[in-house]
């Protein structure tokens, strides 16, 4: 910190440190701007996110912080050091890839092989179809059947998909939102055809659908009937499935369309709010589903900003559920998240970089303390990931934890000048945007009037630019571009052999159910989307009448309408 003599007049200092105001004085004048005025490598320094950075970070910066409120101990609200007292000490985080492509039987394939590598959980990534909550037949389908995910069409595909693996003894996490309520009834129906029962089952579903409109597209409803949705499956698993976490909040996909790290935390604290206050108002009290609310975010490559964010993501919770909906539970304060590293900081060129890339990421992220951490594979700019890729990427994590140290003490960067400042700063630029949302109505209203996706696109804007100037320097891409690389990548290639099979299955499944009790199934869904019943147990009736993916959107379709976002914003 710079600073001038007035500004220091007020700054606390330890007992047995009188000089030390004088003595920083002393250097700035110096020694610090003898050594700027030769020069520096750029003006200003700033993080990924675009915050100016000082040369130096000294107690003066932290006058008003108060560490026992603001930083307090692992374990206890607000939990900025932790939400464990032991941290990485007693149990290190979940090693969690994401994977899936194709058919139910290659994804298992991969999953098995995952599994078979040490990783303990599962996170399932579906085709855009699925995702979209149409049927693999549907011609909007065409070309994106089992291409950057899993095709899940029926309950049929959903018990291939986990062929051999227990569900009673797997966490699996879907990456799912639009169709999340259809998606969680089929991973149901399939427990239940293994034996077990809604309690049984473990895992997550993302069911963050808000996020969708201002970040990634992948919405099917209006916003108000999908928030109906993600609240009624949130009271569902409340009351049937203890052992699910009926939403992972995301602030993933907001970072990746291009946010800043404190519109990726605010945005989506926003978005919680919105389901919070929709499942309160569904009948339950906060402290009986916040405990299960879970949350994923993307760590970025600025190391010391990734960090911080989650220390700053942590507090701001804690204090939010407090504060605006009164919990009590401990549980309900804690910010347990996932995060993956981050996709769009992947490049075509020089692949390998990448690796570094990530490993860089996810360290940062395991020095913020997330609880469950995925890396995005080094050839992922090119393809659907290897098996040897999504090795490398598991043992970077086994390394991170078994090899590096950091795992040896809580919060081992609590404390620092720096990363104290600027986690402070990260939570007021958040608080401030919070504000402004509430001033403007709430998340749903800033989403339908596309203001944070205007805020997204001005941002995401600055950074190309950045990137096509020069100012911001990307590795391979705009400097030490010179490469040894003698043969071509390895590109991507629709896999028609995929499509094809999905296709057969999906026309075999439909000729071999019964007809009569899928419409009987259909026309319940479609009555309770027209009341405000819960939707859930007849979701869940029309999956076990092995009603199709596509079928059970169409039926809410019909009711909710399609949304379609304003062409300009």
């Amino acid at each position: 910190m710079v600073v001038e003599p007035d500004a220091l007049s007020s700054v606390t200092v330890e007992e047995g440190e009188p000089d030390f105001i004088e003595a920083l004085l002393e250097w700035q004048d110096t020694v610090l701007e003898p050594a700027r005025a030769r020069g520096e490598r750029k003006d200003p320094f700033g993080t990924g996110s675009g915050i100016p950075v000082d040369p130096l970070y000294t107690p003066a910066d932290l006058n008003a912080h108060d560490p026992l409120r603001q930083e307090g101990f692992p374990g206890v609200p607000p939990f900025t050091r932790g939400i464990q007292p032991t941290m990485y000490r007693g149990r290190l985080w979940s090693i969690r890839q994401y994977a899936g492509y194709g058919t139910a039987s290659d994804a298992n394939a991969r999953f098995r092989y995952l599994l078979a590598q040490g990783q303990p959980g599962l996170s399932v990534a579906f085709d855009l179809p699925t995702q979209m909550g149409l049927d693999s037949d549907d011609p909007r389908s065409t070309g994106e059947v089992g291409q950057v995910g899993v095709a899940i069409d029926s309950v049929r595909d959903m018990e291939d998909l986990f062929e051999g693996i227990p569900l009673s003894a797997v966490s699996t996490s879907m990456t799912i939102n639009a169709p999340a309520p259809v998606l969680v009834a089929m991973y149901v129906v399939a427990a239940e055809r293994q034996g077990l029962d809604a309690a049984s089952i473990m895992g997550t579903v993302q069911n963050d659908v808000l996020k969708e409109y201002v970040a990634r597209g992948t919405f099917i409803y209006p916003p108000r009937p999908s928030l109906r949705l993600a609240a009624d499956l949130i009271v569902w698993c409340t009351s049937n499935a203890p052992k699910f976490n009926p939403i992972s909040l995301s602030g993933y996909h907001i970072r990746e369309a291009g946010s800043t790290a404190a519109q990726e935390m605010a945005f989506a604290i926003a978005n919680a709010c919105a389901y919070v206050q929709a499942s309160i108002e569904r009948g339950i009290g906060v402290d009986d589903f916040a405990p299960k609310l879970s949350w994923i975010f993307n760590t970025h490559i600025d190391f010391f900003e990734e960090i911080a964010k989650y220390r700053a993501l942590r507090r701001l919770w804690s204090r939010t559920m407090a504060e605006r909906f009164h919990a009590r539970d401990p549980r309900s304060l804690m910010l347990r998240t996932h995060t993956q590293t981050g996709g769009s900081t992947l490049t075509a060129q020089q692949p390998e970089n990448n690796i570094v890339r990530a490993a860089i990421e996810a360290l940062a992220a395991v020095l913020g303390g997330v609880q469950s951490l995925a890396l995005s594979c080094y050839d992922e700019a090119l393809s659907i990931p290897t098996e040897k890729a999504q090795r490398i990427a598991v043992r970077t994590q086994q390394i991170i934890a078994e090899e590096t140290g950091v795992t040896n003490t809580v919060d081992p960067l609590g404390g620092s000048y720096y990363v104290e400042w600027l986690t402070d700063e990260l939570e007021r630029e958040a608080r401030r945007l919070l504000d402004e949302i509430d001033e403007r109505g709430g998340a749903v209203a800033c989403i339908e009037a596309g203001w944070m996706q205007q805020l997204i696109q001005d941002e995401a804007y600055r950074t190309e630019r950045a990137i096509a100037v020069g100012d911001k320097v990307i590795v391979g891409v705009n400097r030490y571009t010179e490469t040894e690389e003698g043969g071509a990548p390895l590109l991507f290639r629709p896999d028609e052999r995929a499509m094809a099979e999905q296709a057969a299955r999906l026309a075999a499944h439909r000729a071999r159910r019964d007809r009569g009790a899928v419409d009987v199934a259909l026309a319940a869904v479609k009555q309770a989307a027209t009341s405000d019943a819960t939707l859930m147990p007849r979701i869940l009736d029309a999956v076990r009448a092995e009603a199709t993916l596509g079928e059970i959107c169409g039926a809410l379709r019909a009711v909710f309408g399609e949304y379609h976002p304003p062409a300009t914003i």
